[in-house]
């Protein structure tokens, strides 16, 4: 780029000189007094050195108009020449800069996954983000101008600087002087914008790391109702914020207002001395002409000049604040974090706590001197008496509490000198706070499969290409050039290993069977959407499914659990607008949402003769139901069993009925009308057993599907799906595609029979584990907040349970089960992991202490020492603490 910069300054210095001569000459006429007057054009002599030989040409004979034509043709091919190694140095300089930039983004992301534990608990997360995000975005602007800037910039004023001085000295020494005011000045009295730059941007990292624990924290927030004390704060930084900007804006307004004052009054100065020694004779026109044309390029170098010293100011302190945030003491090895060959040997060595001090989040020594160990295959229940002595032993086993005396040994060596390739795949630590990616469940249930890849993908064509050139600039930013898209799933480091290539989906299921989980995931599956588009094969056989359940029921005697959507029959657990409309709505937005106002409804209903029929219905059901319901308070408890009315609609229409009861008997009002309409479209007889919905009326009703549907607007029409007992409804869940009608909830355990006979035919037909598969597909959201708290941790267990490992350390890993739920969970965790053939040791932090007793052995802490190690029979005969705690 340099040498370019350089090269550049040729024509640049050459364009400030065309302009003189193309005025004194072919303009004002200088060599061609004589009107058949030629010059020669790109005539030259230039004796060779160390010969006696001369390179000359004699050029071109042109006359005044020609070389007029010749020299502006020239002043507009330097024009271009100059705009062409702008365009080149500039793309240049922006590719060396967004190399840099993605360098130093990964190099800071790298170190994130390098921080010691301690120090990760001390920084804001949000505000890394925005340091990785928006703060080093100025480091690959400036990345090219750091060098280039002041070559190009102080090359081209340089230049504009010895044209001026070569014209006149004079005028030279004018432009010297101003152009020393505004480098000298100019620069100091922005000292101050820099300072409120690092002020500002300080302020605005740290209301990022607010906003960020208010995201998190919103639930906490409205459960103790302080969103104005949040908001309170948040203004107050804004505030803040806020002063420093605008002292920022009027000073660099007011350094502007002085820079451009000092650029204008040099061309004051050229026009009034200029002028004069032009006057005298002393100065053509033509170098005045030059000179001024010089200086107006000259401003320009000297601003960007001025300003690419602020910028590196600037980025010289943004990049002393981010290495603040990311040099603490302890960074881990990067070598340790290598990638490494899949498939490796897991270590059987004993897992030693050897004299181990550890502190807690306050800087207190929490653990002092322990010594525990861990042999391969046995079973460890740790209990805390006092203190948290416990949970602390388990974070240094799961190397996230760094001992600061003693040592945690895998055989002979520290677990913190060995490569986390081996770590991280020997040792599966768990606690409660295990943290969801944003993806599906299936991501995040084989997240710890994921070490490096596996089988890679054979890219051909145009995709090669693309892949190539993204592996050569990964090299060229030095940043990894892992492909993302490989399938990086491990298979051979899951739980079970038999050799059959469902080896995967069984762990899976067994998992998700162990920590009671897969219910969870069913239901999941049971409430999603299914493009029968997309996943035609699994469409056609729930229709099969529905079917095959339908005919089940009727062999079992229980076809009375549910009633069917059937075209030729009223559905009497429907509402009367469902068995109307016999569809499921896409998305029509004028139908309301079940509330049926559109225009368009009320004059298809009219023409299909229903409108006075549902009048009368909605009529006789809103007598009935004020009757019923109109002297209660509207905090009732009827009213939450009530789904056909609110307290506030019971109002309503019981000072509609007092008005259309009248002694006149008013006609009822347009909206009226359709109220009394939409409250029979609500109606269930079998619930509400008001008798208003008859045989007849039914009957009525399903003739009138046909009807309704023709007289129906296509934009409605478009907008529902009618039910087929043949074909799969894209516009209803998974779920109601199974039953395809309505449970009798009536019956008490209408829903648990036919949820067996559902569970049994899905399993005979094979579609239990699609199911399955498409609940795993379900979005969990960022930190995996679309689940319940109960879902996360058995997520995050069942998440431990699918790898592999030598060594299992669960930190009190279900909070706020019930204990029999803990007990049942723990047993089959158990469970699962004894049926693994490489014997793996685990070690449990208990929160409920019965549950010890399913252990090989305890450990009891008390004030941040072990007080007992022993089995369960051992310590309830001779341990007091023990004792005291089972009890």
């Amino acid at each position: 780029m340099l040498a370019i910069v350089l090269f550049s300054m040729v024509p640049y210095f050459l364009s400030f000189d065309l302009p003189k001569r193309i005025i004194n000459g072919p303009i004002q006429g200088s060599g061609f007094e004589m009107p058949d007057a030629h010059q020669a054009f790109f005539a030259f002599e230039y004796p060779l050195p160390f010969t006696d030989w001369t390179l000359s040409f004699d050029g071109f004979s042109l006359g005044r108009m020609q070389s007029l034509m010749a020299l502006s043709g020239i002043f507009l091919l330097l024009v271009i020449v100059n705009g062409l190694f702008k365009f080149y140095i500039n793309t240049y300089k922006g590719r060396v800069g967004e190399r840099l930039l993605r360098r130093i983004r990964y190099e800071l992301v790298d170190r994130i996954l390098r921080f010691p534990p301690t120090y990760v608990k001390q920084v804001h997360s949000s505000e890394l983000s925005t340091i990785v995000r928006d703060e080093v975005e100025p480091f690959g602007g400036f990345t090219g101008d750091a060098f280039v800037q002041p070559a190009m910039l102080g090359g081209q004023a340089l230049a504009a600087m010895i044209f001026i001085f070569l014209q006149n000295v004079w005028l030279g020494l004018i432009a010297g002087v101003m152009v020393s005011m505004q480098v000298g000045i100019i620069p100091k009295m922005r000292r101050r914008l820099i300072d409120l730059g690092r002020r500002r941007q300080l302020t605005a990292r740290h209301l990022a790391g607010r906003v960020g624990e208010i995201v998190e924290g919103v639930g906490t927030i409205h459960a103790f109702d302080t969103s104005n004390y949040e908001r309170a704060d948040i203004a107050r930084r804004l505030g803040e914020i806020y002063s420093i900007r605008f002292d920022l804006y009027q000073w660099k307004f007011f350094v502007k207002f002085f820079n451009n004052f000092l650029s204008q009054l040099t061309p004051f100065l050229f026009y009034s001395i200029g002028g004069y020694f032009a006057l005298k004779g002393r100065l053509d026109v033509g170098q005045l002409v030059a000179v001024i044309n010089a200086y107006k390029d000259l401003p320009g170098p000297l601003k960007e000049l001025i300003d690419w010293d602020q910028s590196r100011q600037d980025v010289q302190v943004k990049y002393e604040q981010v290495l603040e945030q990311f040099e603490p003491a302890n960074l881990i090895d990067p070598a340790l974090q290598r990638p490494s060959p899949a498939g490796a040997l897991l270590p059987k060595d004993p897992l030693v706590a050897n004299t181990v001090t550890l502190q807690d989040g306050s800087g207190a020594k929490a653990v002092e001197k322990v010594t525990l160990r861990l042999q391969p295959g046995e079973t460890v229940a740790v209990i805390d008496n006092h203190g948290q002595g416990a949970e602390l032993l388990a974070e240094a086993f799961g190397r996230l509490n760094w001992p600061i005396a003693g040592r945690i040994m895998l055989g002979d060596a520290d677990i913190h000198e060995l490569p986390e390739s081996v770590t991280g795949r020997a040792i599966t630590y768990l606690s409660s706070d295990g943290y969801f990616f944003h993806g599906s469940l299936r991501d995040n249930l084989l997240y710890g499969l994921k070490h490096v890849p596996i089988n890679s993908i054979v890219y051909t064509g145009r995709q090669a290409v693309e892949r190539n050139w993204q592996v050569r600039e990964a090299q060229l930013a030095d940043n990894c050039d892992l492909d993302i898209n490989a399938d990086w799933i491990d298979r051979s480091t899951t739980s079970i290993q038999t050799g059959d290539p469902d080896d995967l989906k069984n762990t899976v299921l067994k998992a998700l069977d162990a920590v009671q989980l897969t219910q969870d995931v069913m239901e999941l599956a049971l409430h999603s959407m299914l493009d029968p588009l997309e996943h035609a094969d699994l469409a056609d056989k729930v229709v099969a499914l529905r079917l095959a359940i339908r005919d089940e029921l009727a062999r079992q005697g229980l076809s009375h659990l549910v009633v069917h959507f059937d075209p030729k029959t009223y559905n009497s657990e429907a509402t009367v607008g469902e068995n109307l409309l016999f569809g499921a709505l896409k998305s029509a937005p004028e139908l309301g949402s079940a509330h049926y106002q559109s225009d368009y409804f009320y004059e298809v209903l009219a023409q299909a003769g229903l409108l006075s029929l549902f009048y009368e219905m909605g009529y006789q059901i809103a007598e009935n139901l004020v009757e019923i319901f109109g002297g209660l308070a509207p905090d009732h408890p009827f009213f939450q069993q009530l789904d056909i009315l609110s307290a506030e609609e019971v109002a309503y229409y019981q000072q509609t009925l007092q008005r259309l009861q009248g002694r006149s008997r008013p006609l009822p009002s347009e909206e009226e009308q359709r109220a009394m309409i939409r409250l029979s479209f609500r109606y269930i007889e079998p619930r509400y057993r008001l008798g208003v919905l008859t045989h007849d009326i039914m009957n009525q009703i399903v003739t009138a599907r046909d009807v309704f549907y023709d007289a129906l607007p296509t934009h409605l029409r478009d907008n529902i799906e009618r039910y087929d007992p043949h074909r799969y409804m894209a516009a209803v869940s998974l779920r109601e595609n199974v039953i395809f009608g309505k449970l009798v909830l009536r019956i008490p355990d209408a829903q648990t029979r036919f949820r067996a006979i559902a569970a049994q035919l899905s399993e005979e037909m094979n579609l239990y584990g699609r199911f399955i598969a498409l609940g795993l597909d379900f979005d969990v959201g960022s930190g995996g907040r679309r689940l319940t708290i109960i879902q996360r941790h058995k997520l995050n267990l069942a998440r431990a349970l699918v790898r592999r490992s030598s060594y299992y350390i669960f930190n009190k890993p279900l909070p706020g089960l019930d204990q029999r739920t803990q007990e049942e969970i723990v047993l089959k965790v158990l469970a699962f992991l004894r049926a693994q053939d490489n014997d793996p040791t685990v070690m449990w932090v208990l929160s409920n202490v019965s549950l010890s007793k399913n252990f090989n052995r305890v450990v009891i802490f008390d004030g941040g020492s072990v007080v007992a190690d022993g089995s369960v029979e051992t310590l309830g005969n001779e341990n007091a603490i023990f004792k005291t705690l089972v009890a």
